[in-house]
């Protein structure tokens, strides 16, 4: 009786599979697209968000000399050290990783160019560094701009989510690689950073783990749409509202139908969604030893990943945007603890930061200015 009911489960989850070729056709625009995408509404609760994690991040960073017991003449000193060719270099890099991070994109979302993949980069990246956790704004922007392509609703969740999953996990896992690097070394690195390095690879084991057992195993999804539906289901059709409300969500269906689309975007893009991934990380850990040399930071390149690795984790801290100011002072801290130059450090992690957040909101405004003048799709076209 159990293997019956079991062999029945996974007939019916085997029924929600979906081909890429399905994903890219279910793109086309409608005349029931429904209402046209609208801009995220802005509010003075966000702009007060803005302000207040702005100037908590430029405190941060003008305490950068309390940090390294130094002062910002020092710093002064060593970031006139960065001529235009080190500079136009370092803005060679950057733009290129944005470049690279668009094949993460483009595999998560079939049917979407490297040129719009560039646009919803650079424009929810902006977004992003603007406002303390502004990734859900950058997101709901990013599901805009899709929009008003033409790309469907579901498409565009099921990208946003395996985009999402690629993202946390190489970023988390990215720390234990860092603490491998220095394990041989003699300057160990803090045991309160090797300790939040640690746990963050472990929650990316876990994130992984998770992931695969709910791509393999759709018995499993079924079970838990079932338990949703029959325990939560009556509250969220009473939430619904206009002609839906009352009528159920059959969650279960939901959840099958973004299993099969996860698995299918997977099993087609694993490749150059990791390639854009580690591709945009390995450049940034690339334009991070650039700017080190030319500010003279004089550290084997083991300990500049490290540095590098556990910083690029402290950029999920929603205090600040981008995690600004907390991963300047966390990067400096390990790099003066591992025996570079105070004012040299300080330096390096200001010019970082100059490339790798304030340069990309400019960048960004202009993605936004393309796509006001490309042509769109579907309820956008006719709005």
């Amino acid at each position: 009786m159990r293997s019956s009911r079991r062999t029945a489960t996974a007939a019916s989850a085997d029924e929600h599979a979906v081909a890429l070729d399905d994903i890219v056709a279910g793109n086309q625009p409608s005349d029931d697209d429904g209402d046209p995408p609208a801009m995220p509404k802005f509010s003075w609760r966000l702009v007060v968000h803005a302000v207040l994690g702005m100037a908590l991040a430029a405190v941060m960073i003008a305490a950068l000399p309390w940090f390294t017991k130094t002062t910002w003449g020092e710093i002064g000193h060593h970031l006139g050290l960065v001529g235009p060719k080190a500079s136009a270099e370092c803005m060679g890099i950057m733009l290129l990783g944005l470049a690279v991070y668009t094949f993460t994109l483009s595999a998560a979302l079939p049917g979407l160019s490297h040129l719009k993949a560039s646009i919803i980069n650079v424009s929810g990246s902006a977004v992003s560094n603007v406002l303390p956790g502004g990734g859900a704004v950058g997101m709901a922007s990013t599901y805009m701009m899709l929009r008003s392509w033409g790309f469907a609703r579901r498409n565009i969740s099921t990208g946003l989510i395996v985009s999402g999953i690629w993202n946390v996990l190489f970023r988390v896992g990215l720390p234990l690689i860092g603490i491998a690097a220095v394990s041989k070394s003699t300057d160990t690195l803090p045991s309160i950073v090797r300790r939040g390095a640690w746990w963050g690879g472990v929650i990316g084991l876990l994130l992984l783990i998770g992931f695969v057992v709910a791509l393999i195993r759709p018995a499993w999804t079924a079970w838990l749409g079932d338990q949703l539906d029959e325990r939560i289901g009556p509250l969220i059709a009473r939430m619904r509202r206009g002609a839906n409300k009352g009528k159920p969500l059959n969650i279960k269906h939901l959840l099958l139908d973004q299993r099969a689309r996860i698995s299918t975007i997977t099993k087609h893009g694993w490749f150059p969604m990791s390639f854009g991934v580690i591709g945009q990380l390995a450049l940034w850990f690339l334009l991070f030893w650039r700017v080190m040399e030319a500010v003279h930071v004089d550290l084997p390149v083991a300990d500049l990943f490290a540095a590098y690795a556990i910083g690029r984790l402290m950029t999920a801290i929603p205090f600040t945007p981008g995690g600004l100011g907390f991963t300047e002072a966390s990067t400096v801290v390990i790099l003066v603890f591992w025996g570079a130059n105070p004012a040299a450090a300080g330096a390096g992690v200001v010019v970082f930061a100059i490339f790798t957040h304030i340069a990309e909101i400019p960048i960004g405004a202009l993605g936004w200015l393309a796509w006001w003048a490309m042509p769109k799709a579907g309820a956008a076209a006719k709005a």
